[in-house]
């Protein structure tokens, strides 16, 4: 596979702590096949989004070498551009959860070996019409947790350290009152959490929804009525699957949708890919195969 221009994006604190190995290695790997490639360093929040903002379209293709947070800025400059080009994740961050579902090695250098196939799927969006996600987008339980990662813990732990905040937090978590109106229907009742869901990890532990795909112009939502300990265990151990409920008296409630509307009588923070700064009340909608990412060849079978 060739490209005429090319651009990597990378985050210095990629790597794991390993960065000039790491990025020699894919340099080595990409560079033979573009033409012209720009390589750019972000220094601050906000520079892999402007980045692409800025030279997106002229792209054949963009990589970027960070976290999910990097990755969450480069969707935010690319998903508003007239014409985007192919976006390919080496991932080098704590979870790296997009690239868990594109199938695409954890290992950076043999991400890049994945990427030069150029094998790639057209992949959903979400969008409040201002910003993006690519991921998910939630408030409740799942907002908390991001607040709560102890940063040192996660320095020394890594993706464990996602999980043990959430242990933290679900036992001081309250339910709030919402509404949500969708596909012509009004769901009215109170949660602990209320998760959008557009790729299948988080925290790099699969979402138990049977139906998510990243490419089926559909939201997965789910809604956790309570802060049970037992109930969030066995979610992560994968002992219960997130069925078609649609029982108003089950814990979990879970449906497909391309938009809705929320409302919380008081502004709620909402998690997107794990920044958190969009807010309630909100309207999300879905943008089909609003982008091409390059995948591991698994996932086309």
């Amino acid at each position: 596979m060739g490209w005429q221009k090319g651009l990597l994006i990378y985050n210095e604190k990629a790597g794991n702590g390993n960065i000039e190995k790491q990025l020699a290695a894919c340099l080595a790997l990409l560079a033979p096949h573009i033409s012209e490639f720009l390589l750019l360093k972000t220094q601050k929040q906000g520079d892999a989004a402007n980045f692409c903002r800025i030279h997106g379209e002229e792209m054949d293709v963009v990589f970027v070498m960070g976290g999910d947070g990097t990755v969450h800025e480069c969707i935010n400059g690319l998903a508003g551009l007239d014409k985007r080009p192919l976006f390919g994740i080496l991932p080098g961050g704590t979870c790296n959860d997009f690239s868990r579902a594109l199938n695409i090695p954890q290992n950076i250098r043999r991400a890049a070996e994945q990427m030069v196939s150029g094998e790639y799927i057209e992949v959903d969006i979400g969008t409040d019409g201002n910003d993006y996600f690519l991921n998910f987008w939630g408030i409740g339980l799942i907002t908390e947790t991001s607040n709560n990662i102890d940063a040192d813990e996660k320095n020394r732990l890594g993706k464990i350290s996602y999980l043990m905040s959430m242990l933290r937090t679900v036992n001081s978590m309250d339910p709030f009152p919402f509404k949500i109106v969708c596909d012509g229907n009004v769901i009215e009742d109170e949660a602990v959490m209320i998760l959008a869901a557009n790729g299948k990890y988080i925290g790099t532990n699969q979402i138990p929804a049977p139906l998510i795909e990243i490419n089926d112009g559909q939201l997965d939502i789910i809604i956790v009525k309570n802060s049970s300990l037992s109930l969030f265990r066995e979610v992560l151990e994968m002992k219960r699957t997130v069925g078609e409920i649609v029982n108003e008296e089950a814990e979990i409630l879970y449906f497909q949708t391309r938009s809705f509307r929320i409302y919380t009588p008081e502004t709620m923070d909402a998690d997107s890919d794990g920044e958190v700064y969009m807010k309630t009340p909100a309207e999300i909608h879905v943008l089909p195969k609003h982008i091409r990412m390059l995948c591991g060849t698994e996932i086309l079978l």
